[in-house]
């Protein structure tokens, strides 16, 4: 049997349940997961900036690089936030929606017009575009992880 609660407190408790889940029990993301997320995410970026470091490009060609880099990371978490609260009912204006996918999409192609253009070599495009996604990528599990273990913790308290 449950202990008794008024109808206040069990509408309260619900209403905030349902507004953060949609209905169904967050599970709490495994430890493994979050490790290998932050890893990763510190892996791309690293060795993107040591690849950096070590080019022989100059310095405003490396400063655009690394501009890059931080939009297209902020943008990816920007996306993944505004994605995930429209699928949990919370509100996001077309607008930033909208915007944060251009965003992503636009430091992308920026990436790829700077590389195609630029005098280095095959495999050193290849690197800095493979530890590009690798930094995106991790960095919408990262967000993920951040906000379901949030989320489950909100939960079960």
């Amino acid at each position: 049997m449950e202990p008794l609660k008024s109808n206040e407190s069990n509408n309260n408790s619900e209403s905030k349940n349902a507004r953060f889940n949609n209905g169904y029990s967050p599970l709490k993301p495994s430890a493994a997961f979050i490790g290998a997320s932050w890893m990763t995410l510190l892996i791309g970026m690293t060795s993107y900036c040591i690849g950096l470091y070590n080019s022989a490009m100059a310095y405003n060609e490396k400063g655009y690089y690394f501009t890059i880099l931080l939009f297209g990371l902020f943008s990816v978490i920007s996306v993944q936030k505004s994605v995930r609260d429209r699928l949990e009912g919370i509100p996001v204006t077309d607008l930033y929606y909208s915007i944060s996918w251009f965003s992503t999409i636009a430091s992308i192609v920026l990436l790829i017009i700077g590389l195609w253009n630029a005098d280095l070599l095959l495999s050193e495009k290849g690197f800095f575009g493979m530890s590009f996604v690798l930094g995106m990528f991790s960095a919408l599990a990262v967000q993920k992880n951040t906000r379901d273990l949030k989320q489950f913790e909100s939960t079960n308290l």
